[in-house]
């Protein structure tokens, strides 16, 4: 057989060439789909590291949110930790040796009945100390209300602390003045005053009008 025959006999004829071809085709559609198997993978596993960062983000909001109430429980604010403050009353007043035990508790002051035309002093309580006199310095607890409907206007036991002053020198009203000279230390008085022995009818005073009552606890006088 010539070298010839033998050289195409190896593949070097046109059979050859269309195996070689063939061969590189099939050689170019493995690494394309290799490629497409690399470029799946990828994008599977982007989607999974996608994916897994969602749920990390709302994993983490929601323990966010379900350790807000715990913070809340634990550390509540000073107001919701405190019980609200109820109003209490002023303590009771310490009165003097011998007075009365009455006297250490507030009255319940009413309204009075029918038109006022003048001064009424009523003893509700009889000190055993001597009578105020003109001038002195006297130390009281007092009620005031409205004559007519008994709505209370003022009281020193809102404070828990008397009022002194002095008696019949017109430092006070003139139905205080005149109402509690001569009355015993250690007495409680009711004094009904009309309009002109209290602070008028006037409203534009801003006082308390028209005829008033006070229930007065003469505690002491110097």
């Amino acid at each position: 057989m010539s070298e010839r025959v033998q050289n195409r006999s190896a593949g070097q004829g046109p059979g050859g060439k269309a195996e070689r071809r063939l061969a590189v085709q099939l050689a170019a559609k493995k690494a394309a789909e290799a490629k497409r198997r690399r470029q799946s993978i990828l994008g599977a596993l982007s989607g999974i590291a996608v994916v897994a960062i969602l749920i990390g983000v709302f994993v983490a909001v929601n323990r966010g949110d379900d350790d807000a109430p715990e913070q809340t429980a634990s550390a509540p604010s000073a107001g919701a930790s405190a019980p609200s403050a109820e109003p209490t009353a002023p303590p009771a007043p310490q009165l003097p040796e011998g007075m009365d035990p009455a006297l250490a508790t507030k009255p319940k002051v009413e309204a009075g009945k029918g038109e006022l035309k003048k001064l009424t002093v009523t003893t509700l309580v009889k000190g055993k100390g001597p009578a105020v006199k003109s001038g002195q310095q006297i130390t009281t607890n007092y009620v005031g209300v409205f004559y007519k409907d008994g709505k209370e206007f003022d009281a020193s036991w809102k404070s828990g602390q008397p009022a002194t002053f002095a008696i019949g020198v017109g430092q006070v009203i003139k139905g205080w003045d005149q109402g509690l000279v001569g009355v015993t230390v250690g007495s409680r008085v009711q004094l009904d005053l009309p309009a002109e022995l209290a602070y008028g009818n006037d409203a534009s005073s801003g006082r308390p009008t028209g005829p008033l009552r006070f229930v007065v606890d003469v505690l002491a006088a110097q």
